[in-house]
């Protein structure tokens, strides 16, 4: 039984590409890695709601405005750094958001085999700016480095095991498992 409600966001559109490496952009990362995270909630039976339809996402205010509307909101970037070798997954959000996003450093860590550089408060990275965290109240997800081509590979040989990995821990948030039944 879902006791909360939820908000899945991509970072970025076509009129901000964010950050481009290896022959990707951000917007485009996160625009199909949200829609493949939607498809494993949709089987599971989760409600939610997302910032714009398949393929197409809100602007930023729009996405704010939607996600202090939910329990639970997660936002989908990707890092880059001017050296190829930085790597891992981390997350930005308050304090108490921090649980959840240890959680989804730890799914996308073991599955794509990358570093997990932890959840971290709102101040950190370089997409506390965007005020997802401190107006929205939600999660910053940091998948992976663009800028490594390690983790761009391992992105896309494991992209529908992360989805899986990643909704299953969103799952857990809004429909923990009954027990004691």
């Amino acid at each position: 039984m879902q006791t909360k409600s939820l908000f899945v966001s991509a970072g970025h559109s076509a009129r901000d590409p964010g950050a481009v490496g290896n022959g990707h952009t951000e917007a485009d990362i996160v625009l199909a890695f949200r829609d493949a995270v939607c498809d494993e909630l949709d089987a599971k039976g989760v409600k939610y709601q997302r910032d714009g339809q398949r393929g197409e996402n809100l602007p930023l205010r729009k996405a704010v405005q939607l996600a202090s509307q939910h329990d639970v909101a997660v936002e989908f970037h990707c890092n880059a750094f001017h050296a190829p070798t930085a790597t891992g997954v981390e997350t930005l959000s308050a304090d108490s958001d921090k649980p959840l996003g240890e959680a989804i450093c730890e799914a996308i860590s073991d599955t794509l085999g990358i570093a997990n550089r932890g959840a971290k408060g709102e101040g950190s990275g370089q997409h506390s700016r965007l005020a997802f965290v401190s107006s929205g109240g939600g999660v910053i997800v940091e998948l992976f480095f663009i800028s490594n081509p390690s983790d761009i590979a391992a992105y896309y040989t494991h992209k529908r095991a992360l989805a899986q990995a990643v909704a299953r821990v969103l799952i857990d948030e809004v429909a923990p498992p009954r027990t004691g039944d």
